[in-house]
């Protein structure tokens, strides 16, 4: 079984990635190894995924990592470039994809709308297309609970209206749910969404709240606590979004078989809202510094509130997050404070 992990050098990808590694599977790994934070983060992932950074500078299709040997290997690519992506499937002859590409942050959406539309809406067609084109079993992708706008119905289901988003990073999101549909009823590809809900771990990105708190801590510097911390998140942690992704991609379709089967969406977290304050206090219990707090409004395209209604995928999957705040934040702390001081 060989799958197709786009993002790989991303967070969520990297886990996704390692998972699969581990549990046997061949994978390649896909990234366009973008600037939009530290890219020495995602060269740093890929190397613990056997991937030297001067292998990946120095090639023009793929290379293998010499952990996993041939398990494993990666490209450097856009999924935007439609030349190149087709010859990529017709080569590897993928059974599965796992596209965990985008181009992420709500409010970098606001100022760079272009390369949102390009990533993940130009780039998401061009992997339908080739999963159209190359007969692939099954597409599982990310979407994301930005979706749900200011919706005020707690926990949230994919049941609800998700109609007015408001951010571009969520209405990209939305675009990509609605095309996944228009190709399953077309030409009968099963594809699956996932709602990711604020996933925080090691490894994770230097632009979220989990790093941004840390970071600001650890160095003595103020926090930006937006909405007065009148917040609260479905904090989910990094490995037990993975495990849910590695549930679905694993499971068998032979009970997708009818046409109003072929797609399928899903919230995936961690089935419980933390408030903010309790989340930033974590943090300080961990790193033993108290946090200088700067109270601001919300921000444009936040939401107050997260929370995943998860029934469905437990059900489905029978996936259940397991990583307490106080736990995830442990680990969390524990990876920040040896990689960022190695």
């Amino acid at each position: 079984m060989k799958i197709l992990v786009t993002g790989a050098a991303g967070f969520i990808g990297y886990h996704v990635c390692e998972l699969l590694l581990r549990e046997n599977y061949t994978v390649v790994g896909l990234d366009n190894l973008n600037d939009y934070y530290d890219v020495n983060l995602k060269y740093a992932r890929l190397q613990q995924l056997g991937i030297q950074q001067e292998d990946v500078e120095n090639q023009n299709v793929t290379v293998e990592g010499n952990l996993h040997g041939p398990k494993f290997s990666f490209v450097k690519m856009n999924l935007e470039n439609r030349e190149a992506l087709p010859l990529l499937f017709q080569n590897e002859n993928f059974d599965l994809v796992c596209n965990l590409a985008a181009q992420a942050g709500v409010r970098y959406s606001i100022e760079n709308p272009n390369v949102y539309v390009d990533s993940n809406i130009v780039g998401f067609l061009n992997l339908l297309e080739c999963c159209r084109n190359y007969s692939i079993k099954h597409l599982v992708y990310a979407s994301s609970s930005s979706v749900y706008g200011s919706n005020k119905k707690i926990p949230f289901t994919v049941e609800d209206n998700v109609d007015h988003p408001i951010s571009l990073y969520a209405a990209t999101k939305k675009s990509n749910e609605l095309m996944a549909h228009t190709y399953s009823h077309l030409f009968k590809i099963p594809t699956t969404g996932l709602r990711f809900f604020t996933v925080y771990g090691p490894w994770g990105r230097p632009d979220m709240a989990p790093f941004l708190f840390t970071n600001a801590i650890f160095n003595d510097k103020p926090i930006k606590v937006f909405n007065q911390g009148n917040m609260e998140r479905d904090f989910t942690f990094a490995t037990d979004i993975a495990e849910g992704v590695f549930r679905v991609l694993k499971k068998p379709l032979e009970n997708r078989k009818e046409s109003e089967e072929y797609y399928k969406l899903y919230n995936i977290g961690n089935n419980r809202s933390v408030k903010l304050l309790d989340f930033i206090k974590e943090i300080e219990l961990n790193l033993n510094k108290r946090a200088i707090k700067k109270m601001l409004p919300i921000q444009p395209g936040d939401v107050e509130k997260t929370w995943a209604n998860i029934d469905a995928l437990t059900r489905d999957y029978k996936y259940s997050p397991n990583t307490s705040i106080k736990e995830g934040v442990e680990k969390y702390v524990k990876w920040y404070l040896k990689y960022y001081s190695s």
